[in-house]
């Protein structure tokens, strides 16, 4: 089920040409998204019907939901679902306000810098549908941009088969304080989201997970819009066990993050035989009774491994090449080598601390970067929805102290006008103007 990899004495600079890379995300799919976004932007809701029609199979008679489901669905869902949200609502708000941090003002040689942040005024969120329902992403991506003082949150997700979102997602979305949702999916969504429609304003910033289609569509309007998270597509798991890993720990770990569908990436990394024997019986196993079976199987047989390596400082080496979204440490003081983890969305550090629980409650986002942009990309975050600007006041102090070295580096570049606004100053100052 699993192709099996043996790198046992290999250099950790020998490690990339000798492990399994993805192909480059949207090659396949380019032409088909192009296509899409290019009657979304000139057909409008009319495309947006037609586009549904023909790829979701539902015939709408209107995109936008009205704002009265949304509260409606939040009463109709069951007092345990609505309990989960609050929680991980409230987890999620209290972890990305931590991170709004305030940064103290610059004062050096007459020059005070102030740090100043504004939100986007507009934000759309992207939460998948069709062969699951994802509320906790619609938490994920609105809450962040309500605790960074965006204006208006948009949400997007595919209608099901009778035309409606369903009651989970639209309770979320009141939870959250969506001000619009619309049963628009795929492409399509992120096309209507980055150009805007008769029925849908463009918005400044699109978040959230998608399949491939809709992570290709992120790539070809960021420009148009900002893009926050790289290429946050089909889910991803590095599960890495120590010979005294509970083998249906690492198992059931492994089939959280296949269980998404095709397209994902599923690794065991251990240095025990024994082990990876072990997980892969308890792995087939959790196969043949899970019900998303041929979801399982489509990921694990195209784009599961197991990896062989002498130990545990290999296994980082070799999760660093792999850049998971997910990276899950198995096994007891597995803190001890985060120093040496570069590359990943988000670590799990013992056998007691599964992505699962990052995935919904933990706080953190669980919108990540995959396809190995987590070589240079993160985890969303509030700022996320945020621009930095920084603003600068100089006192007449300024010119005499920093003004030589601006006017003297102006000059050098041949920037005339540069050169003049200093030393406009600079006399002026001699003068007693500035005074």
């Amino acid at each position: 089920m699993l192709t099996r990899i043996d790198v046992r004495g290999q250099r950790a600079g020998a490690l990339a040409a000798l492990l399994p890379r993805p192909e480059e995300p949207g090659h396949a799919q380019r032409e088909v998204v192009a296509s899409i976004i290019e009657r979304v932007r000139r057909g409008g809701d009319g495309a947006l019907f037609e586009l549904t029609a023909e790829l979701d199979g539902v015939s709408l008679e209107q995109l936008a939901v009205p704002a009265g489901q949304l509260h409606e669905a939040l009463s109709r869902i069951s007092e345990e679902l609505r309990q989960a949200l609050l929680v991980a609502h409230r987890n999620i708000a209290a972890y990305h306000a931590h991170e709004l941090t305030t940064v103290a003002d610059f004062v050096a040689h007459g020059v005070r810098v102030r740090h100043l942040v504004r939100p986007v005024d507009r934000v759309g969120c992207y939460a998948p549908g069709g062969r699951a329902r994802y509320p906790s992403t619609v938490l994920m991506c609105a809450v962040p941009a309500r605790v960074a003082g965006v204006g208006e949150v948009v949400l997007c997700v595919p209608p099901d088969r009778s035309g409606r979102v369903d009651d989970a997602t639209l309770a979320a979305a009141a939870l959250a304080g969506v001000d619009e949702v619309y049963a628009i999916g795929g492409a399509q969504a992120i096309a209507a989201m980055a150009f805007g429609t008769e029925s849908v304003r463009p918005v400044d910033v699109v978040v959230g997970p998608g399949n491939r289609y809709v992570a290709e569509a992120k790539r070809q309007v960021a420009g148009v819009v900002g893009v926050a998270s790289a290429f946050a597509g089909p889910s991803e798991v590095v599960v890495v066990a120590a010979p005294d890993t509970p083998g249906e720990f690492a198992a059931i770990d492994l089939a959280v993050q296949a269980e998404h569908g095709p397209d994902g990436l599923a690794w065991l990394v251990t240095w025990s035989e024994e082990k990876a024997d072990e997980v892969e019986a308890a792995l087939r196993r959790v196969v043949e009774g899970s019900p998303r079976r041929d979801d399982l199987l489509a990921t694990l047989q195209s784009r599961g491994y197991t990896c062989l390596v002498d130990g545990a400082e290999q296994a980082i080496a070799v999760a660093n090449v792999v850049a998971p979204e997910h990276l899950e440490l198995l096994f007891e003081d597995s803190e001890r080598l985060l120093g040496q983890v570069r590359s990943a969305g988000a670590v799990f550090c013992g056998p007691w601390s599964p992505a699962s629980l990052g995935d919904y409650v933990a706080g953190p986002n669980h919108v990540l970067p995959t396809s190995r942009t987590a070589r240079f990309a993160s985890a969303l975050r509030a700022d996320d929805f945020r621009r930095h600007l920084h603003a600068v006041s100089a006192q007449p102090e300024a010119m005499a102290v920093l003004g030589p070295a601006a006017e003297a580096l102006a000059t050098t570049e041949g920037l005339a006008a540069h050169a003049a606004s200093i030393a406009l100053r600079r006399a002026a100052l001699e003068r007693g103007a500035g005074s």
